[in-house]
């Protein structure tokens, strides 16, 4: 498959953006699983140029995470356009545009998937930004705003002609959430479209390889993008190509390789981001990659409250020990 001049392995797996969850050291230790195509935390237009520090630091991006895109969002066309030119700066291998993110504060704003209760300003915002950047610009979004406006099938020829190089549609309209199960339907809809030349990528409640094959089979989609899936959870990319490659499920990584794989993750945090925002942001993680774990309690609250490097490793030896027969 080919997002514009970008070579990606045939029926690519995706990282979906997502806020607090996708930085840097997540992004890698994705792509050391197989992840082919990895994308940022999603920034604000606003905070990219009123340069806030924060958001710019979630532009950097190391050389082997590549291909990677930074996705931004914003309900300010001018906004979203200077924003664009501002990530392009950060030399991302593709710009997406966040018109799926279907939280309050966001959608509320006319942000997000907000965007899709005005189509005439969501396809001169994504013009704009297509003619602004020289880089390959992509789009994600969902099915609609609610189940009495499903326009995806509607609206994506239209933003394939604004220039754009590939869709991600999320099978659920903003007013679902996350709740739900996501309807892939409207989807192959899209994709069956003979006047539709660009990749269209499958999201929504891919888990496991079997959904993968699925959603191959019964979809015809280009690729899929993986999103809440993969946290606490980033081999999900080795277990669902070996799926698809040998029609097997892979058995998941042992305790003692779940541990090992969670003290990678975190010294990769410490290192990219400094001992104190490394530690705060790896407590998410932590708490999901031994989620399940019986009498497990007491572990956790000490995992998810150290500041300290030696007692983490001292935590993570007494899981690996406590829990290896499992």
């Amino acid at each position: 498959m080919k997002i514009a001049n970008i070579e990606i392995p045939h029926f690519p797996l995706l990282l979906a953006p997502m806020e607090d969850i996708t930085d840097r050291s997540f992004r890698q230790m994705c792509k050391d699983f197989g992840a082919d195509v990895l994308y940022t935390e999603f920034v604000a237009s606003e905070a990219l140029i009123r340069n806030i520090d924060k958001s710019l630091k979630k532009l950097k991006i190391d050389v082997s995470e590549r291909p990677t895109g930074i996705q931004i969002y914003g309900h300010r066309i001018d906004a979203m356009v200077e924003a664009a030119k501002i990530a392009e700066e950060a030399k991302p291998d593709l710009i997406d545009i966040n018109y799926g993110c279907p939280v309050k504060k966001i959608a509320n704003r006319g942000a997000g998937s907000g965007m899709l209760k005005d189509i005439p300003k969501l396809m001169e915002m994504t013009r704009q930004i297509v003619n602004a950047v020289k880089v390959p610009v992509t789009v994600k979004t969902r099915l609609g705003w609610d189940s009495e406006s499903l326009i995806i099938d509607k609206i994506a020829e239209e933003l394939q002609d604004t220039g754009i190089q590939a869709l991600t549609i999320h099978g659920r309209t903003r007013s679902q959430m996350y709740k739900g199960k996501s309807d892939w339907s409207l989807i192959k809809k899209v994709k069956d479209n003979p006047r539709i030349k660009i990749p269209i990528i499958g999201n929504g409640d891919i888990t496991s390889g079997e959904e993968a094959q699925k959603a191959i089979d019964d979809f015809g989609v280009d690729g899929i993008m993986i999103g809440r899936a993969t946290i606490g959870k980033p081999w999900i990319f080795k277990e669902v190509k070996h799926f698809l490659e040998t029609g097997k499920v892979l058995a998941p990584p042992s305790i003692e390789e779940k541990v090992e794989i969670a003290r990678h993750h975190f010294f990769k945090s410490i290192e990219i981001k400094g001992e104190r925002t490394g530690f705060f942001e790896m407590r998410r993680h932590f708490a999901i990659y031994f989620k399940g774990l019986k009498d497990f309690k007491q572990l956790r609250l000490r995992l998810l409250t150290s500041m300290d490097v030696t007692e983490i490793n001292e935590i993570l030896d007494t899981i690996k020990e406590r829990y290896k027969n499992n």
